[in-house]
């Protein structure tokens, strides 16, 4: 009977240090619906202020008319061929505040490629299905072939 107790209370003990720390340090991921907008598509009010954040990688999120946008940029290029998307947008939450992770995938030129000698700004524009801006946008890139 004391052997049954033990072995017990070790299996109680082990799924307590499986799933408590879960209960307890989860962060709320949530992994976001956006819809990425065409250039005719995009409110104006973004357009007007994209120049001023083009010419850095960065991400930003913006409200325009009670909508929540998510802005990826790649900076100012060279040439043409290069391009930008957005994978997927995570919302994790701790105790105080709400992050919004970006996941974009960048394409170069390839070498060999022939391009034209042009200034571009690569970037994308995604509406978001959420109620609020985040406190704090992270960017997570990744480089495609």
């Amino acid at each position: 009977m004391k052997r049954v107790w033990i072995l017990v209370l070790i299996v109680i003990i082990i799924l307590g240090i499986i799933f408590i720390p879960r209960i307890f340090f989860n962060k709320g991921d949530d992994n976001l619906s956006f819809k990425i907008l065409e250039e005719n598509q995009i409110p104006e009010d973004i357009v007007n202020m994209l120049p001023k954040y083009q010419d850095k990688e960065r991400a930003l999120s913006c409200e325009v008319d009670e909508e929540i946008y998510v802005i990826v940029t790649r900076g100012e290029k060279r040439t043409a061929g290069y391009d930008v998307t957005i994978e997927k947008i995570e919302k994790v939450k701790t105790d105080d505040e709400v992050e919004f992770i970006v996941y974009a995938k960048y394409k170069d030129p390839k070498p060999e490629e022939i391009v034209p000698q042009v200034i571009t700004y690569p970037t994308v524009v995604a509406k978001l299905e959420v109620d609020s801006l985040p406190d704090k946008i992270k960017l997570q890139t990744e480089y495609m072939e």
